[in-house]
């Protein structure tokens, strides 16, 4: 299933896509899609509704991030290996941990808002899953059964604010805008192999990513069970996986995004992104 949440921000309504890609309203089945809705068996109460039969929306509305009540975003960094070169880090022994503010979620195609005082402002595009079920101390081999399916994320940063303005990595990653999240919330069952992914961004039409998970360093179910070590994972959590070469920061000279940029981002499976960077003042 794909599932999507469409409407005014902090309005959304819960939605499906049909075979043709158009959104049918789950509304008068289901008010939102949320955490309790992700679990094994609230999913196959969804799988078993002919779509069909569900009322269309017509026109084009906006789309929302695919998943309401997000408790946290755990980000892992430096997970492709010629990502971590092209910033000048060592590889990690260890996945690398960092948490985006939940205040930085926003749909596929709203815009990406260029935080004030930025003059590093860069991309990242990203595979995450999005958890079905909590997870505390779980083995790698059943991470998947607390895996509910899978998004695309945007993990956009301000490379000034996270490694010049002391402290962590937390706060050059979550400005306003800088987590959108979406168009889809595709089912665990319709990705049959998270680490065969291709993934790409551009920007004004430049393509700049143009990866693959099967290069991650650790896997999506490793990362799982890893950070299950540390805290629970919560129904609804959404956890991304870092990001391949190919960040603004990296090259050579590096490119950094600005007031008037369009960018756009995508996953085999999962959906793209477009967003047009606009200035704080201009939101």
């Amino acid at each position: 299933m794909k599932l999507v949440r469409y409407g005014k921000e902090g309005a959304e309504k819960p939605g499906i896509l049909d075979t043709e890609g158009n959104i049918r309203d789950l509304s008068g089945t289901i008010d939102d899609i949320t955490p309790d809705v992700l679990s094994p068996e609230s999913l196959d109460q969804l799988r078993a509704i002919d779509p069909e039969i569900l009322p269309i929306v017509s026109g084009t509305p906006r789309l929302g991030c695919p998943v309401g009540g997000i408790r946290k975003i755990p980000c892992i960094g430096r997970n492709y290996a010629e990502h971590a070169a092209e910033m000048g880090t060592e590889l990690p022994k260890e996945p690398t941990l960092f948490i985006k503010a939940t205040s930085a979620i926003s749909g596929p195609y709203d815009p990406l808002i260029a935080p004030k005082g930025h003059t590093e402002l860069d991309w990242e595009v990203e595979l995450a899953c999005v958890m079905g079920t909590d997870a505390l101390y779980i083995a790698e081999k059943d991470a998947p059964n607390h895996v509910a399916g899978y998004v695309l994320m945007n993990d956009v940063s301000e490379r000034v604010f996270q490694r010049k303005r002391g402290g962590n990595t937390t706060k050059g990653k979550s400005c306003d805008t800088f987590g959108p999240i979406g168009p889809w919330l595709v089912t665990a069952d319709e990705v049959p192999d998270p680490q065969n992914l291709r993934l790409w961004t551009e920007v004004n039409g430049v393509r700049y990513q143009d990866g693959n998970t099967k290069d991650m360093i650790f896997s999506m179910m490793y990362i799982v069970s890893y950070l299950s070590q540390f805290m629970t994972l919560q129904a609804g959590d959404v956890v991304s996986t870092g990001s391949p070469h190919g960040s603004g920061g990296g090259l050579k000279p590096p490119v950094f995004l600005k007031e008037g940029d369009i960018i756009e981002l995508g996953i085999d499976g999962l959906g793209s992104q477009r967003h047009e960077v606009i200035a704080w003042n201009a939101a």
